[in-house]
Order: C-alpha cells, then structure tokens, then sequence
C-alpha cells in the first residue's frame, strides 16, 4: 500500500500539469472519506476494548426487539 502511495505522489511530481481545482476538490473528499473510516474504526475497536468479556445480545432478543420474528 505504501508503494503505491509513494508511486503516485512520485509520478504526480514528475508531471508538468497544474491540478484542477476539480481534481483537488475530489481528493479532498477521498481524503476526507479515509477520516471518517479511521475515526468509525478508532470508535468501534474502542467499544470491542470496552465490551471485551461481557456477554453479548442473543439474536432471538435483537429480532424480537426489532420486530423481525
């Protein structure tokens, strides 16, 4: 993964062509997509940490509770 990274900033360098603002703006919302996985990662290994041990919900009680019998 970080060869390709490294590969794409290296090939990007190498071009003369100015970046859209078009191109910038979706790149920054890729980047921006990334955050948001990362954080939703942070906060789910954060509730595995947090539940580790604990007993979890049967299935019978969560398709009651969401009316799905």
């Amino acid at each position: 993964m970080l060869s390709k990274i490294g590969s794409k900033l290296m090939s990007n360098a190498a071009t003369t062509e100015k970046p859209t603002l078009e191109s910038l703006a979706a790149e920054v919302c890729c980047l921006r997509e990334r955050i948001e996985d990362l954080e939703d990662l942070i906060e789910l290994r954060a509730a595995g940490e947090r539940n580790a041990g604990r007993p979890g919900t049967p299935w019978s009680d969560v398709k009651a509770e969401l009316g799905l019998d």
